[in-house]
């Protein structure tokens, strides 16, 4: 996916801006289809596993936050959607090391990894 496709599914996602199962949903399948453009070797296979493990299940606990049963279990799982987001951007900035060339690209979906960060942040600040 080129920079240009990247941003504007980003930028078409912004419709729905409030609207954060589609938002993760979308930043999953960016990460995907990101990690289908690197090239593979025993450096970046281990770091291509694990940003799509956080990245994708950024999306799956807010899922699961959004249908929990009692206020406790809700802050749980935001909390690991927080997790999930902040290790994100940590494999992101792996991959951006490690193939200095894809630095942009991991640049754009670190951004919207750390926008989900600070919502998740104040979801669960408001929720205490």
């Amino acid at each position: 996916m080129t920079n240009e496709q990247m941003t504007n599914q980003i930028q078409s996602s912004n419709v729905k801006k409030y609207d954060l199962e589609e938002r993760t949903a979308v930043l999953g399948q960016n990460i995907i289809d990101f990690v289908r453009t690197l090239s593979k070797n025993s450096i970046t296979n281990p770091l291509i596993s694990q940003v799509v493990r956080a990245g994708t299940s950024i999306g799956a606990n807010y899922m699961e936050a959004d249908a929990s049963e009692s206020k406790k279990d809700f802050l749980h799982k935001i909390g690991i959607c927080k997790k999930e987001s902040k290790e994100t951007m940590h494999w992101l900035r792996m991959i951006a090391h490690a193939m200095p060339e894809k630095q942009n690209q991991c640049r754009q979906l670190w951004k919207e990894a750390h926008e989900l960060l600070l919502i998740f942040s104040s979801i669960a600040k408001r929720k205490y």
